[in-house]
């Protein structure tokens, strides 16, 4: 029996900085959005469920776009994020509008995924080499006795965008690339080959650009969400009243790893991501995907 390998793609933001429904915007000569060059590599290194996450109020455009294209290449299955998923009683804050980050997301799907899975950004391209060691990692993670996650780790200078800040998780980790820590950091800004971010305390610090960083391809067994549920618990009695927080996976797996409950392994990639966090980064997506069609990556027409 074939192994089910599944891939969850975080789609329910409306990309506020980018200024519209970026995850379903065309940077391909057909039509194609990031999404599909994501599915279109994930499916030939064997993931054969997609579950995304979405939100309701998108859900028709996003099956047009989207959903037909997959029929019978995997099972598609959808969840949905919205503000008041499980809060198991929390009130709302008054004045709250957004869900509540990346961790809330992946627990809004605890029902209909119960197998090892991968975890990615829908508006971001992650190369062809992250998925094929993921898929390998999930495979190793199907023994039950199994301490470890995993999480596909990227070279700094290789994320950034020309034209904004970006947020990060920035790694520490032992010689066996066992992750020690993962920092969110969200300011992170272009400087050369280097960056700077802005603290805590709203100073700039320095960074070389050879750090490794969380882009968000993070691998899970399934008692994931018995954490999750827990950690955000915790997260809404100390943060929840608060109307713009946002509980981000990164911090889960630090305290999980800080914890010794959990180990995980990075998985270093030197491919280039791309995305779409700002509409000026739209025509280098697209730059990105014509050299990777010139250069025989993917066919002209993706789903011919």
């Amino acid at each position: 029996m074939t192994m089910k390998k599944t891939l969850l793609i975080l789609a329910a933001g409306m990309g506020s900085r980018y200024g519209g429904l970026k995850q379903i915007d065309p940077v391909g000569p057909n039509g194609e959005v990031i999404m599909d060059y994501s599915f279109y590599d994930a499916i030939r290194a064997g993931f054969n469920k997609l579950v995304f996450v979405i939100r309701p109020d998108f859900e028709d455009e996003f099956r047009k776009k989207i959903g037909t294209k997959l029929d019978g290449r995997a099972e598609v299955v959808f969840a949905y994020q919205q503000l008041d998923a499980c809060l198991e009683g929390f009130p709302i804050p008054e004045g709250r509008e957004k869900p509540w980050g990346t961790g809330h997301a992946i627990l809004v799907t605890q029902d209909v995924i119960n197998e090892p899975f991968a975890v990615i950004n829908a508006d971001d391209y992650y190369g062809v080499e992250a998925y094929r060691m993921m898929a390998e990692q999930l495979e190793k993670m199907a023994d039950p006795n199994s301490d470890e996650y995993s999480m596909v780790g990227y070279i700094l200078r290789n994320t950034l965008s020309d034209h904004g800040t970006v947020a990060r998780g920035v790694c520490e980790y032992s010689p066996e690339m066992f992750m020690s820590t993962v920092t969110e950091r969200t300011s992170i800004r272009k400087e050369g080959d280097a960056a700077v971010y802005v603290d805590e305390q709203g100073d700039e610090q320095s960074l070389t650009g050879d750090e490794i960083v969380s882009m968000n391809l993070w691998g899970f067994g399934p008692d994931i969400f018995a954490h999750l549920k827990q950690q955000f618990s915790q997260f809404l009695q100390e943060q929840g009243g608060e109307l713009k927080t946002e509980f981000f996976i990164p911090s889960v797996v630090d305290k999980l790893v800080q914890d010794g409950v959990k180990k995980v392994k990075i998985l270093k990639t030197h491919d280039n991501w791309f995305g779409v966090t700002y509409r000026e980064d739209k025509e280098n997506a697209q730059a990105c995907v014509k050299n990777l069609i010139d250069r025989g990556v993917y066919p002209e027409n993706l789903w011919a």
